[in-house]
């Protein structure tokens, strides 16, 4: 199981990104800063990293 990111932290993959405490997803970019949480504690854990070949 990933770990909790907070808000700000830049994705370490790229995927969609949950939001424990709502349930909604983002999209994050390998090393972009994740978005905002409605509340304040909240964070993101990866639950499908994007599938791609190089």
């Amino acid at each position: 199981m990933s770990k909790t990111l907070k808000p700000g932290t830049p994705a370490p993959k790229s995927g969609q990104y949950q939001n424990p405490g709502t349930g909604n997803e983002v999209t994050g970019v390998k090393g972009k800063p994740l978005p905002p949480t409605p509340r304040p504690g909240q964070g993101y854990k990866l639950v499908d990293p994007t599938k791609h070949k190089r």
